[in-house]
């Protein structure tokens, strides 16, 4: 893991919000995000399926749905991304700003060589020839651990296997060694060693480039061993973020908590995993006040009326940790109701 810059952060989303149009209401996927990400750190984005975590970063991306639009800022070192004519943008994505896709077959053109696929962003983002860009590719093919690296750029996205073809996505976001990488689920389709490569390979560019990486994942094996900080998503909204250390000490958000209690433990012997209760809410209607008090054993009527902020919070006898915010009324309610001891430690989680 690497450390964060003190500098101005890299990634900075202002106000930032997605919504998508449809025939039964307007869907507010994302909602009035505010988050940074410094040089060289790692955030990590987690949540279940539908919290928003994948269209947060399409939009920053340009690749929303056309019923999709965005508002507030999304600023790279400085420019809006969201205010880029798509000529503008074309140039950033591959060369500032990169993305690793979970689904390897979509992201590929299976009408073209796996050396072209690689050798075009060269050619494009860094004026390289063919040759030049070729002789590149092959070395990041092998540096993501792809045997037979020579005969693999002749071949095409259907004659790979799953694992080779993420593998060959993930070698093509780091080509241009971008200031920003956007990695969607990117170890899912791999087998456990090779993971540990590609999240070596992570760290080692972090250190050695100062990239920065948001990683999204539903992996808290993969948050343990690679994230400086964490970002909790539910419908939509950050309900926390904290340093991965203090989260899996001592959630403060009952989802947070939820969400750890849900997970294999190998410190834990034959108790069955805790699963959260009820469904995510329906994002054209969503509920009244926090969104996660239908499913919270400790929502009260407050929680019910009030949408709590996301602001910095301190664990009793604790000082404030201004990079540790939570939205909840009653931050570590679960800790204090003694389900502290179902929050595993990184290293229950990591080698689980």
């Amino acid at each position: 893991m690497t450390s964060a810059s003190s500098s101005a952060p890299l990634l900075e989303l202002t106000g930032y919000s997605i919504r998508f149009a449809t025939p039964d209401g307007e869907v507010q996927a994302v909602s009035g995000l505010d988050l940074t990400l410094a040089e060289g750190e790692t955030l990590a984005i987690v949540g279940e399926s539908g919290s928003g975590k994948s269209q947060c970063f399409n939009g920053m991306f340009g690749l929303l749905a056309r019923n999709g639009r965005t508002e507030g800022q999304a600023r790279l070192a400085g420019a809006d991304l969201l205010a880029l004519s798509p000529k503008a943008l074309d140039a950033v994505r591959g060369r500032d700003m990169a993305m690793v896709f979970q689904d390897p077959m979509t992201a590929l053109n299976p009408a073209l060589k796996i050396k072209r696929q690689l050798s075009e962003t060269l050619e494009v983002h860094q004026g390289l020839s063919r040759r030049e860009a070729e002789a590149k590719s092959l070395a990041m093919l092998k540096r993501v651990g792809i045997p037979e690296a020579e005969r693999r750029m002749n071949q095409y996205p259907h004659e790979l296997s799953g694992g080779m073809r993420q593998r060959v996505v993930i070698a093509m976001a780091l080509l241009c060694r971008p200031k920003l990488i956007v990695a969607d689920e990117p170890t899912t389709a791999l087998d456990v060693t090779i993971q540990a490569q590609i999240l070596e390979l992570f760290r080692e560019l972090g250190q050695e480039m100062r990239t920065a990486l948001v990683l999204i994942t539903h992996d808290l094996g993969v948050v343990a061993g690679v994230a400086d900080r964490v970002a909790v998503m539910y419908a939509g909204r950050i309900v926390e973020e904290a340093g991965v250390d203090a989260l899996f000490d001592a959630p403060a958000h009952p989802y947070a908590a939820a969400l750890l209690a849900s997970i294999p433990r190998i410190d834990r012997d034959g108790g069955s995993v805790e699963a959260i209760p009820g469904r995510p809410p329906n994002l054209i209607h969503p509920p009244s006040g926090c969104p996660f008090h239908p499913r919270c054993r400790f929502a009260d009527e407050r929680c019910v009326a009030e949408r709590p902020p996301l602001e910095p919070v301190a664990r009793e006898g604790h000082a404030i940790d201004a990079g540790r915010r939570v939205a909840c009324w009653h931050p570590f309610a679960a800790a204090r109701a003694g389900s502290a001891a179902a929050a595993p430690t990184p290293e229950a989680v990591l080698h689980g």
